[in-house]
């Protein structure tokens, strides 16, 4: 198992891909991603960085909006894979 993921990190990337947000808006687990301006291209985009700054593949099962509907689920979605089991 690994460790958990940086919180602060996480918010970070995902402050890049939402162009609504502002700098005075704080990243908490109930901010709706689309209200903040994440499209499917975003999406996609936030996806990359997400993988790539976590060391973490989604599945096609977890490409949901639900997934990506507000920051803490998705947060849970990289949590999940980060601290999960590789399996062999």
């Amino acid at each position: 198992m690994t460790s958990e993921p940086s919180r602060a990190k996480f918010d970070e990337i995902l402050s890049q891909h939402l162009p609504v947000l502002g700098d005075d808006k704080p990243i908490t687990d109930g901010l709706r991603t689309v209200e903040y301006g994440l499209d499917s291209i975003r999406r996609l985009k936030l996806l990359a960085a997400l993988e790539s700054g976590f060391e973490v593949r989604f599945a096609p099962d977890d490409l949901t909006d639900a997934t990506f509907s507000t920051a803490g689920s998705l947060w849970q979605a990289v949590v999940a894979l980060r601290t999960a089991v590789p399996s062999e």
